[in-house]
C-alpha cells in the first residue's frame, strides 16, 4: 500500500492557445495539508480540478490510494472520497442549507417500502449534526440568499462532509472572506485535518500556507518548481519561487505632490434596504495626487460610501461633489463620463458581465468612443486591438486571449481586467475597493505600482481595503471608519498600524 493517498504523475493538460499543466507530477500524503502554490493562471485550479474530474487529463496518470484512476466525472471523484470546495460557490440560492447540501444525491429512503422520497427532516438533522461535529455553525434550515458569504462557505464544507469525503479540496477559500473569517475558517481546516481529513489547500496567500499547511508545491506558469517543507521555508522564498524573481513587499513612493481638491464627500448619509442607515453623517476631501484610504472592519459603511460615489446606492443626504461639481443626482453613465473610474469589491456581480468576452468586457465604458464604434456600428478590429492591448499591459492570463469568455477566467485574472479597463479611462478620480483581493504576491505589487503611479500623475484616488499593511503602505492620508461614522482622518505618517486598528474597533483616543 503507497504512503500516499493521491498520486498525480506526469499530468499535462491543454486548452486552446495555452499549456495549463506541463508535466506536473505530486504525491500528497493522507492526513497532511498539502498546499499549491501559485500565480493567477499558473495552473493550480486547472490541476485539481482534474483529480475532481472536471477535466480529464492529455497525459499522465491520477492514482488514488494505490490504484490507478480514471477520474472522469465529479460524480465518480465523489464515490472516490474526493470533495471540492470552488473559488466561486456552487449554490442554489433559493434553496435551503440541507437542500443544497442533498441536492443531486439518490434518494435512499423509501415510502411504503418502494417509493422513493427525500426525507427532508432527516437530512436537516444530519447536517445540524455535522456541524457541530466538525465546528461548522449553520441553521439546516436557512435560505442560502439569506446568509453570509462565510456561512455559504461553510455550507460547501458540509456538502463535502455529508459525502463522506476524506481528500478535501479548497480552492482559494478566503478570497472573499474578512481577516476574522480567515482565521475562523484555518482553525476549521486544522480541525479537518487533525480528525484524519486529508486537505488540498489551492492558494497564493503566504502567510495562510505558513500558518496551516505541512508542504507546499509551487506552480508557476503550468510548470511544478519545487515541493517544500513549509515550516523550513520562509515566506519570501516562496514568493520568489512563486513569481519567478526577487519580490518587493513594500511599496516604494516618493512624497506626494498634492494638487487642487478632485472629491469632497459632505455630510454623506447612505441607507440600506431596510431604511437602516449605514453610513453616517461622513465628509472627507481627495486632493489630485493623493492617496486617500478608508480603513474598517468589513461592514462598517465603507463599501456603501464608494458606491454612494460611483451611483451604485442612492444618497439619503449629503452630498459628493467631483471637480466643484455636484455629481448626487446624476447616473452611473454620467459620473463615468464626469471622470470616475470603479473598480468594485464585487468583480463578478457589478464589474464585468460573465458571459462575454476578454475583449468585450475591456471596452464596456468606452464602446461608443470613436475609436471603438462608428455610426452605431462596433469596429470589431479595434476592440480586438485594445484587448490584445491591455492583456499585455496588465499581464491578464487567459487561455483564447481576447475572445476567452471572462467566466473561464481566474477570479485573480477577473480582477486584473477590471483594474486594467478602469485605469485606461484616466479619469480625474479613481475609486479602488478591495483591488487586491484574490490576486498573488507578484500581482499585488504590480496593482501598488499602478495606484502610486496613478498618484504621482496626478489623480485623485480612494483606497478601501480590509488589508491594514495594503492602507499602510500605499495611503498619504488614511480615515477610519468604524459604525458608519469618520472616527480620525490624519496624515498617514501620524498613524501607527496599532493606531489604525484601535480606530477600527472603535476606541475613542483623548484629543
Amino acid at each position: 500500500m503507497s504512503e500516499y493517498i493521491v498520486e498525480m504523475k506526469h499530468i499535462t493538460k491543454r486548452f486552446p492557445g495555452i499549456v495549463a499543466n506541463d508535466d506536473v507530477s505530486l504525491s500528497i500524503k493522507k492526513g497532511e495539508i498539502f498546499a499549491l502554490l501559485g500565480e493567477n493562471g499558473a495552473g493550480k485550479s486547472t490541476l485539481m480540478s482534474m483529480l475532481f474530474g472536471m477535466y480529464e487529463p492529455d497525459e499522465g496518470e491520477i492514482w488514488i490510494r494505490g490504484k490507478k484512476e480514471e477520474i472522469s466525472s465529479p460524480s465518480y471523484a465523489t464515490k472516490l472520497n474526493i470533495g471540492m470546495v470552488h473559488q466561486h460557490f456552487k449554490l442554489v440560492e433559493n434553496y435551503s442549507i440541507t437542500e443544497n447540501i442533498i441536492l443531486g444525491l439518490p434518494s435512499r429512503d423509501k415510502r411504503l417500502g418502494f417509493l422513493p422520497y427525500v426525507d427532508v427532516k432527516k437530512a436537516e438533522q444530519k447536517v445540524a449534526q455535522l456541524s457541530e461535529r466538525y465546528g461548522l455553525e449553520v441553521n439546516p434550515k436557512d435560505i442560502i440568499e439569506n446568509v453570509g458569504i462565510s456561512v455559504q462557505q461553510r455550507v460547501e464544507i458540509l456538502k463535502m462532509l455529508y459525502r463522506e469525503a476524506e481528500i478535501l479540496i479548497f480552492d482559494e477559500p478566503t478570497a472573499v472572506l474578512t481577516p476574522q473569517e480567515i482565521s475562523f475558517l484555518l482553525e476549521i481546516i486544522r480541525g479537518l485535518r487533525d480528525k484524519g481529513k486529508t486537505i488540498i489547500l489551492i492558494t497564493h496567500k503566504l502567510e495562510e500556507i505558513k500558518q496551516v499547511a505541512d508542504r507546499c508545491a509551487i506552480l508557476n506558469r503550468g510548470k511544478l518548481i519545487d515541493v517544500l517543507d513549509v515550516a523550513e521555508t520562509s515566506t519570501k522564498t516562496m514568493a520568489n519561487l512563486m513569481v519567478g524573481r526577487e519580490v518587493n513587499f513594500t511599496v516604494e513612493k516618493a512624497e506626494p505632490k498634492f494638487g487642487n481638491t478632485v472629491l469632497e464627500v459632505q455630510n454623506l448619509t447612505v441607507k440600506n434596504r431596510d431604511g437602516f442607515s449605514v453610513v453616517k453623517n461622513v465628509s472627507f476631501s481627495v486632493r489630485g495626487g493623493e492617496v486617500f484610504a478608508i480603513a474598517g472592519v468589513a461592514g462598517n459603511g465603507q463599501v456603501e460610501i464608494a458606491d454612494a460615489i460611483a451611483g451604485l446606492m442612492k444618497i439619503a443626504d449629503g452630498k459628493v461633489i467631483l471637480n466643484g461639481k455636484d455629481i448626487s443626482g446624476e447616473s452611473i453613465r454620467k459620473r463615468c463620463l464626469d471622470g470616475i473610474s470603479y473598480i468594485p469589491e464585487n468583480r463578478q456581480d457589478v464589474g464585468l458581465v460573465m458571459d462575454f468576452s476578454l475583449e468585450n468586457n475591456l471596452v464596456l465604458k468606452t464602446y461608443n468612443n470613436a475609436r471603438f464604434s462608428r455610426k452605431g456600428i462596433l469596429r470589431a478590429k479595434e476592440i480586438r486591438a485594445n484587448g490584445e492591448e491591455l492583456i499585455k499591459k496588465y499581464d491578464i492570463r487567459s487561455g483564447q486571449g481576447c475572445q476567452t469568455i471572462v467566466r473561464s477566467m481566474s477570479g485573480g485574472n477577473q480582477q486584473k481586467a477590471i483594474i486594467g479597463r478602469e485605469i485606461e479611462l484616466n479619469s480625474a478620480l479613481m475609486i479602488f475597493v478591495q483591488p487586491t483581493r484574490g490576486l498573488d504576491i507578484g500581482a499585488i505589487e504590480n496593482i501598488h505600482k499602478q495606484i502610486i503611479a496613478e498618484r504621482d500623475a496626478g489623480k485623485a484616488i480612494l483606497l478601501i481595503s480590509l488589508e491594514l499593511d495594503e492602507i499602510m503602505n500605499c495611503a498619504d492620508t488614511i480615515g477610519v471608519i468604524y459604525n458608519g461614522e469618520i472616527q480620525k482622518i490624519a496624515d498617514a505618517k501620524e498613524l501607527s498600524t496599532n493606531q489604525v486598528g484601535e480606530f477600527m474597533m472603535g476606541v475613542k483616543h483623548e484629543k
